[in-house]
């Protein structure tokens, strides 16, 4: 396990400009063995002494913040750091489902499948822009009036456990992996499922036909999107050239999933024949549901990348 001065090195080090980490590390470090022999020389014990020594330097992110030149004054030092966790917390999931909710909307119950992806961009701005007012303006109330939330005093214990500069954990890899390993067993999967009916025959969901090529195509960009998690993990953060082949595959998938639906040869004919909603416009609205969705979580998925890409090389 890394020890407490290590963790509160890589907190504090981990938002400090690139060029500057190795030089503030070795500083850092010196002087809190400096600290720490001082107090050992009297007679406190190295643990004990450690601990002090780094509660009474403080938050490493509010040190980070010192050491880069970053003034945290936007609504004042009290409660920016929580403001600012808060807002990137509430900013990272509640527009991108406003307007994934909006877009699908628009495209069923609106009828415009087309104006879809625009409405649902709109409504997550929109959205964003509302967040980011009141969630400030409350801040900055709770700031001006001095109101205390009764939170709890930094200390080491909330450093985390790992000590080097991971953007990609392994849980979440491993996730990733699971999901995208189950869609291709969903898609082999749904050809032998067992559709309640008279003659009990047996009734893909997708049409047959799809297994003489775009079937196999799909999911061999799964699988190759795997390969693409597995070197994700590897590397440990997004790079550019990840970024690139990220959206590829991303294309590759979406590209051919939104063309099968929009003409109509995704849902196995039979299927639709079998079922009266189907016939009677259901797979139309099915259709437009999954277009937008398929569009949105690939453009999303892009843009989460390459954000990621560039906060990897600060």
């Amino acid at each position: 396990m890394s020890s407490l001065t290590d963790r509160y090195l890589a907190a504090t080090l981990r938002t400090v400009p690139a060029p500057r980490r190795a030089e503030l590390a070795e500083e850092l470090r010196a002087s809190i063995a400096d600290m720490i022999d001082d107090r050992t020389a009297g007679g406190q014990d190295h643990a004990s002494a450690e601990r002090e020594v780094l509660t009474e330097m403080g938050n490493p992110e509010q040190l980070a913040a010192r050491y880069s030149d970053r003034t945290l004054q936007l609504i004042g030092p009290r409660y920016y750091l929580l403001w600012w966790r808060v807002l990137r917390m509430l900013l990272t999931w509640i527009p991108a489902i406003v307007g994934v909710v909006t877009g699908v909307v628009k495209a069923t119950v609106g009828g415009e499948p087309g104006a879809a992806i625009g409405a649902g961009i709109a409504s997550a701005l929109q959205t964003a822009v509302q967040i980011a007012f009141w969630v400030t303006l409350s801040f900055a109330v709770l700031e001006r009036t001095r109101t205390p939330l009764g939170l709890p005093e930094w200390t080491v214990d909330q450093l985390p456990e790992e000590t080097h500069d991971r953007q990609i954990s392994q849980p979440d890899s491993v996730a990733s992996v699971v999901f995208l390993l189950g869609t291709v067993g969903v898609l082999v999967g749904q050809h032998f499922q067992h559709w309640a009916s008279g003659d009990g025959s047996r009734l893909p969901v997708l049409d047959p036909a799809l297994w003489s090529f775009w079937l196999p195509a799909l999911i061999v960009v799964l699988l190759a999107t795997v390969g693409l998690e597995i070197a994700k993990y590897r590397s440990g953060r997004w790079t550019w050239p990840l970024v690139a082949v990220n959206a590829l595959l991303n294309l590759a998938f979406a590209a051919p999933v939104v063309w099968l639906l929009l003409t109509d040869r995704m849902l196995n004919p039979d299927l639709v024949e079998r079922f009266a909603w189907l016939r009677e416009g259901g797979a139309d609205d099915v259709a437009r549901i999954a277009v937008v969705v398929t569009v949105v979580i690939a453009v999303w998925d892009v843009i989460d990348s390459a954000v990621k890409a560039v906060r990897a090389r600060r």
